[in-house]
């Protein structure tokens, strides 16, 4: 079970890094094993290559394994304590939907797929970013249990998902920035250019 697991986040991570999601140390993925345990990658995972040495299997009780595993555990542990439909979670930070956090307050995809499968979504502003660690991992899993969302856009930072379905959590994402891509060249496009000669 758990080493099909572990397959299923390799092909799905190198998916990622395709696609410019992941960094090559940056972002995060685990799958939940049972009630008090979960899978994640380790802190020096590169996405593009993960192997089975690349996860770490983490329990509620902390042990010698968490100082191996990613930045980015504490944050999966709480979502997956507190949220019950978390079955798999990344931490992303995709380009557009990054970027376009940085100059609005909310997401509202204006393409068919954005629109029917995603809607509105509001960003979070974490303000002050040198505190930010410390807190994340309350006010990632308080902020999804009270906005019932599965999607947490954090300004300046990415994106935390969660679902129960690997396939449609990594669908989402790739609907997501497609949507803040189309926005953003639709707002290059409505802006007059000066393409005079000099």
């Amino acid at each position: 079970m758990e080493a099909h697991i572990k397959k299923e986040l390799e092909a799905v991570s190198s998916s990622m890094f395709t696609k410019n999601f992941f960094g090559i140390f940056h972002g995060s993925i685990s799958a939940k094993l049972e009630d008090n345990a979960f899978i994640i990658n380790s802190k020096e995972a590169i996405f593009d290559k993960l192997k089975d040495d690349d996860f770490i299997t983490l329990y509620c009780k902390k042990d010698y394994r968490w100082k191996s595993a990613s930045l980015d555990a504490e944050i999966h542990l709480k979502i997956y304590q507190n949220i019950s439909e978390a079955k798999y979670i990344t931490y992303t930070m995709p380009p557009f939907i990054t970027a376009y956090t940085l100059r609005h307050d909310s997401i509202r995809p204006q393409d068919y797929f954005g629109d029917r499968m995603i809607g509105k979504l509001e960003v979070y502003d974490p303000k002050n970013f040198e505190t930010w660690y410390p807190r994340a991992s309350d006010e990632i899993y308080r902020h999804m249990l009270n906005t019932q969302t599965d999607m947490m856009l954090i300004r300046g930072y990415g994106l935390y998902s969660y679902s129960r379905d690997l396939n449609q959590l990594i669908k989402t994402i790739a609907i997501l920035e497609n949507s803040c891509r189309l926005l953003y060249y639709a707002d290059r496009s409505d802006t007059p250019r000066d393409f005079s000669l000099s």
